[in-house]
């Protein structure tokens, strides 16, 4: 039984907060076999970098680093831990693609997650994963929000 909604008029639209997912994870066949609840996983670590950032939490070679436990995966998606752990590992630079690295800090601490960006270059040179990739973005100033033409 389908529920009853009002449309969206106006700015109302704007209202909500959105989680981004790199297109490049859907169209780069090197991330083909990452399962798309990975590349969810992926969007909403991203999203929890600017927490990080507005928190101060780098490392000392000015790293963000993000704290985001199995706990807190379960609870944001809506998955048991057994899958949280899962798409860890399938996002982990040791078991699975490379968008992240994590950090044990120690028996009962979380450990601290590093969310890789494999569409740019480091500062330190290439990154690994984007030597083939050339990044098509324009600087943030230059960008231009495109929808398309929008008919009533």
């Amino acid at each position: 039984m389908a529920v009853e909604l009002s449309y969206y008029y106006g700015y109302e639209a704007e209202q909500f907060s959105f989680y981004r997912i790199p297109k490049l994870l859907f169209t780069d066949s090197r991330f083909a076999n990452l399962s798309t609840d990975a590349k969810l996983l992926y969007g909403v670590l991203l999203d929890r970098m600017s927490l990080s950032m507005k928190n101060g939490w780098h490392d000392e070679l000015g790293r963000i680093y993000i704290i985001f436990t199995l706990e807190d995966v379960a609870e944001t998606l809506g998955y048991k831990t057994d899958k949280a752990i899962k798409l860890f590992n399938e996002l982990d630079r040791q078991k699975g693609v490379g968008l992240i690295e994590r950090v044990r800090k120690g028996q009962g601490k979380a450990s601290l997650i590093y969310v890789k960006n494999f569409a740019g270059e480091s500062r330190f040179g290439k990154n690994e994963l984007s030597s083939s990739v050339k990044s098509s973005s324009k600087p943030r100033k230059n960008r231009v929000l495109d929808f398309g033409k929008i008919e009533f």
